[in-house]
């Protein structure tokens, strides 16, 4: 009988923490959103992102090219955003776009060279598309309202010298990410998630660090992107410029019957 109204002093009590975490995570997302640009970041339609592109295997230097990233944001129903993909992407390469490009969309991924197109491999699109669905910008912008997200107060830490709220995020497939975002900004700084491999079944670790942030647009958005795979770098992209809502259309994210060229872009 005591051990028995232990636990029903206890449970309250751990529902009361488990509460208090969870307010004070969202506390730390709304704050973050603020951060961000609120109201102009939660609208964001599309932007483009140009720079240079690192690619590294092993810690060396394995390719470097001039990088332009097409993003447009899509409209998905609250109940689907964790199934159905809420962005359409085009990543370009070469000064002028004339080394191809890769396209994703929320129906599939194609590769585009002077040959023309051809489908990325089933393994590549599912690594991009839960690479995506963890990604905290993307949970901000798309995933807010979604049914079955969990927040998760993690506490207070000091990382590579910044001062971090930490966040871990979970949604109603399990899939999982943990956040840091600077105590003072409120904006990430670096996100860390788990995947297993589906052919050898190894665990893997993935980290992605966010720095250098500039405002376009009234929107915070990093020019710094760096990606960690088991401690390895393994991706770095410096944006030189980034542009906010600039009508992108259709033809941007059309999967082309000839070879690849330079989209028609309005300029601003």
């Amino acid at each position: 009988m005591k051990l028995c109204g232990l636990f029903l002093v206890l449970l309250p009590a751990l529902a009361i923490a488990q509460g208090d975490s969870s307010a004070k995570a969202k506390k730390i997302i709304d704050d973050a959103v603020t951060a961000l640009g609120g109201d102009k970041f939660l609208n964001m339609e599309d932007r483009i992102e140009s720079g240079r592109a690192y690619s590294f295997y092993r810690e060396n230097l394995s390719g470097l090219s001039i990088a332009t990233i097409y993003t447009r944001y899509l409209t998905v129903a609250d109940g689907k955003t964790g199934e159905e993909l809420g962005v359409r992407e085009r990543q370009a390469f070469g000064k002028n776009e004339d080394s191809g490009y890769v396209l994703f969309r929320e129906d599939g991924g194609w590769e585009v060279t002077f040959r023309g197109a051809r489908e990325v491999a089933k393994d590549r699109l599912d690594r991009y598309r839960d690479t995506t669905f963890r990604n905290i910008f993307y949970i901000l912008r798309i995933r807010l309202r979604e049914p079955g997200l969990s927040f998760d107060y993690k506490g207070f830490d000091v990382v590579e010298n910044q001062p971090v709220e930490i966040v871990n995020i979970v949604d109603s497939q399990n899939r999982e990410v943990t956040v840091y975002f600077h105590q003072t900004t409120k904006l990430p700084v670096r996100q860390v998630f788990y995947w297993r491999d589906p052919q050898t079944k190894d665990r893997n670790e993935e980290v992605t660090r966010f720095a250098r942030y500039q405002e376009t647009s009234g929107i915070q958005w990093p020019h710094q992107i760096t990606r960690e795979r088991n401690g390895e770098r393994i991706y770095q992209i410096f944006s030189e410029s980034v542009s906010i809502n600039r009508d992108l259309t259709d033809s941007v994210f059309a999967v082309p019957n000839g070879p690849a060229t330079k989209p028609n872009v309005k300029k601003k």
